[in-house]
């Protein structure tokens, strides 16, 4: 393929997700100016690598996948690189070993927040958010971006087995909690539930 066609193609699938990659954007960084950053960004790197991605498959997720860790890495740069302050301002540092962790956790949800409210409705959104984090993370990694095992324990840094158990822990609330929804809608009949 040319690099004509590519930047075309590439052009054709991305831009019509600016808006919703900026608005994401400005939830995680919660400035203006770092939010145009990160978007660029994630455009740049998107393009870099769009001989990678697989035609057919869910091009948001993946960019969404790419602004998320990119967010992650700077911010993760940014702590590694010490900052110049006036003594007189701070006496000292407190090194937060899970401050990492956490700012994974809440990019991660302001992407899981907007991803899930687009595909699912009210009802859903409410059990899901009922849901712990923990249990909530892997559901849609696993139901949503279709990921495997192997990737999710990847992904989130816990073993197989704890992904395969919170995901059926997780499932069973859900199906607890959405009982009356999936009856009405018609997606279960009313003695497949029990």
């Amino acid at each position: 393929m040319s690099d004509k066609n590519l930047k075309s193609d590439f052009e054709q699938l991305a831009l019509q997700y600016m808006d919703m990659l900026y608005s994401t954007a400005l939830r995680m960084t919660k400035n203006t100016a770092e939010a145009e950053d990160l978007v660029q960004d994630t455009y740049l790197r998107a393009f870099r690598f769009f001989d990678k991605f697989e035609p057919g498959t869910n091009f948001k997720a993946w960019i969404f996948r790419i602004m998320t860790n990119t967010f992650i890495n700077k911010y993760r740069k940014k702590i590694r690189t010490p900052q110049k302050v006036e003594l007189e301002k701070v006496s000292f540092f407190i090194e937060d070993r899970n401050l990492n962790k956490s700012i994974e956790s809440l990019t991660h949800n302001a992407y899981e927040d907007e991803k899930t409210h687009e595909i699912f409705d009210d009802q859903i959104n409410r059990a899901l958010n009922r849901l712990s984090d923990d249990f909530r993370q892997i559901i849609l990694l696993a139901d949503v971006e279709g990921l495997s095992y192997k990737e999710i324990s990847e992904k989130v840094d816990i073993p197989i087995g704890t992904v395969m158990s919170r995901l059926f822990r997780g499932r069973r609330m859900l199906q607890k909690s959405l009982q009356r929804y999936a009856r009405r809608e018609g997606y279960v009949q009313p003695s497949s539930m029990n």
